[in-house]
């Protein structure tokens, strides 16, 4: 299985980036997302940038992350996951439409 992973870029050279991950620096392609530039964040796959990431999403990408990792190693969710945790949770509006109508599938 592959989890995408956000990056900030940190240098770009040519088709390939420099960019800075939770655990260190790697070298990315970055020929999907030509537009970016140093200081975006990418969420990259098996080490190719497939798009660049507003920052608040990077940011919850790497908390899911680090939850999952913590899970993982049997720590328990409390703290993790807080913008789930203020809200109900609810489906995306075509499911829900589904939903209403009693299908099972969308």
């Amino acid at each position: 299985m592959c989890i995408g992973e956000p990056m900030e870029i940190v240098s770009v050279h040519g088709e390939s980036a420099c960019c800075k991950a939770r655990n260190g620096r790697t070298n990315v392609d970055m020929r999907l997302v030509a537009a970016a530039r140093v200081g975006d964040h990418v969420l990259v796959f098996l080490g190719a940038a497939r798009r660049i990431l507003p920052l608040d999403e990077a940011a919850d990408i790497r908390d899911a992350l680090e939850a999952l990792e913590a899970v993982a190693a049997g720590v328990p969710l409390e703290g993790f996951f807080a913008d789930l945790m203020a809200r109900e949770p609810s489906l995306p509006s075509h499911l829900e439409a589904a939903r209403r109508k009693g299908l099972k599938t969308a």
